[in-house]
């Protein structure tokens, strides 16, 4: 059979996402600083965007530039010359019998006040960046006896150093990889691990702590044994095969374990990690009497509108080229949606807020333990959207409410069966396992199906399994690592 081309016409329906749509679920999602950067890159590529300012005339007179004063007609300004002199003459007759110090004293917040020493941020506080692991040892490094190739070696060794500070190579692997001698190495390894913190530059956990050991100078025996030999009935905290085996009584492999507990056992703990990135909430919840009041926050949100310049554009000039007025239409166009989806993003978080408020209530008012079980379908139904919007409108936002700042994703909730009566939600059983560990005996600590049939007595129905799941989602060790013995 011949191959042939052939026409033919077909009528379809299909769903097509706009560049207009696809901007819209974007902003939905972003968070509110990931939204101010998207603004800003608007505002810096659409000419037709600018950020709405209060209008010039509601300006206070004192504001107002030495260019528009200068503009004044001659008539205007000489007519009140005198009256300026007068009242120049008497604001210095009133200056002079001001008491300054008492002013300062009591206007604090005018820049000029006397700043005690004690009230003064710490040197600390004021730093701009903390100093890094590689260059906290580098400094330590020119202070110390390093010969130049130790200097070559130590840093190929600094490099290694992961974020705890250990050795991730081995020193065949450093000779190889920097092409120094074996004894320099060694050597240069041998120096950095005397340097601080204590421990840094180590090749596993066992080793850090004895050169912890070493720089405190304890030579407690029994401590470096349990190091040395027993570290992983340590870490089961197993102080019975610890005393089997080391020929010790109970009490006295607890005493040596808690001198190992105040060992560090990530030495760079303190210089790894990010700076702390501090939380502004996109929404505030207030209770005002019996309600609660939802209310956006835009602080430092860029109020948007057209430059009235290129409007004027399309609105008068009416000789314009074709090329240059479908330009400024096009970007008038996506100026025009960017403030339509901004403003429809904060309407539908208000929305979404306002439900949740509704449906946890109880939480607002008396806590966690109140939390009720929560999904995107209930929120969805009740402010007649989509739950894939409400999904997108909770992801990355947050809230301040009388209980604390909590990500929108926090009210949604899984259900856990009571014994009797309604379900409960999960976060609420989070919090009451969080609060039974933490009230309970060291010396006998709870186990997990011990946990789930305290939670039965207080009438919630939940299996073992789901008791470690959460108790793991707490970063809670199991009950044979809490235990303590002494």
């Amino acid at each position: 059979m011949a191959i042939e081309l052939k026409q033919q016409l077909k009528l379809s329906q299909q769903l097509v996402m706009t560049p207009q749509l696809q901007q819209a679920i974007k902003l939905l999602q972003l968070s509110r600083l990931e939204l101010v950067t998207s603004i800003q890159t608007e505002l810096e590529q659409n000419p037709m965007l600018e950020e709405e300012f209060s209008d010039f005339d509601e300006l206070p007179q004192e504001v107002r530039s030495e260019e528009e004063f200068a503009d004044e007609a001659p008539s205007e300004r000489s007519s009140d010359t005198e009256t300026v002199e007068a009242r120049e003459a008497s604001d210095l007759d009133k200056i002079a019998d001001v008491d300054w110090q008492d002013y300062l004293d009591s206007n604090p917040q005018t820049g000029m006040s006397v700043i005690r020493d004690d009230d003064r941020p710490s040197i600390d506080a004021t730093a701009t960046r903390r100093p890094t692991l590689q260059e906290h040892l580098q400094w330590q490094m020119q202070l110390s006896p390093f010969s130049e190739e130790e200097k070559f070696a130590a840093t190929w060794i600094m490099g290694n150093l992961d974020d705890d500070g250990f050795l991730q190579a081995t020193v065949e692997e450093l000779v190889r990889q920097s092409g120094a001698l074996e004894e320099d190495v060694e050597s240069a390894l041998t120096k950095i691990q005397a340097l601080d913190p204590a421990g840094v530059a180590a090749r596993d956990l066992r080793e850090c702590l004895l050169l912890q050991l070493d720089a405190l100078r304890l030579k407690d025996p029994l401590v470096r044994d349990l190091v040395e030999n027993h570290l992983v009935h340590l870490q089961n905290r197993d102080f019975r095969a610890i005393a089997r085996e080391a020929g010790v009584t109970i009490e006295e492999a607890a005493v040596a374990a808690n001198v190992i507990a105040a060992l560090e056992p990530r030495p760079a703990r303190a210089f790894g990690g990010e700076d702390p990135i501090y939380i502004t909430p996109d929404i505030y919840v207030y209770k005002v009497g019996d309600d609660f009041h939802v209310v956006l926050n835009e602080d430092g949100l860029p109020k948007l509108k057209i430059n009235t310049l290129y409007r004027d554009v399309l609105a008068k000039n009416r000789d314009v080229e074709k090329g240059t007025r479908d330009y400024v239409q096009d970007k008038v166009r996506s100026a025009l949606w960017l403030i339509k989806s901004i403003h429809q993003r904060q309407r539908t978080i208000y929305k979404v807020m306002e439900s949740i408020v509704k449906y946890q209530r109880g939480f607002f008012e008396r806590g966690v333990a109140h939390l009720k079980p929560l999904n995107l379908r209930d929120v969805a139904d009740d402010i007649g959207m989509h739950e894939s919007t409400v999904s997108r409108v909770t992801t990355n936002k947050y809230c301040h409410t009388p209980q604390g700042i909590f990500e929108l994703k926090y009210f949604f909730n899984s259900s856990i069966n009571r014994v009797e009566g309604d379900a409960v939600a999960s976060e609420s059983v989070k919090e009451q396992i969080r609060k039974m560990i933490a009230d309970e005996d060291n010396r006998k600590p709870l186990s997990d199906q011990r946990i789930a049939e305290l939670l039965k007595t207080r009438n919630i129905d939940i299996a073992r399994r789901t008791v470690t799941k959460y108790r793991e989602a707490l970063h809670i060790l199991s009950s044979t690592k809490r235990r303590q013995v002494g």
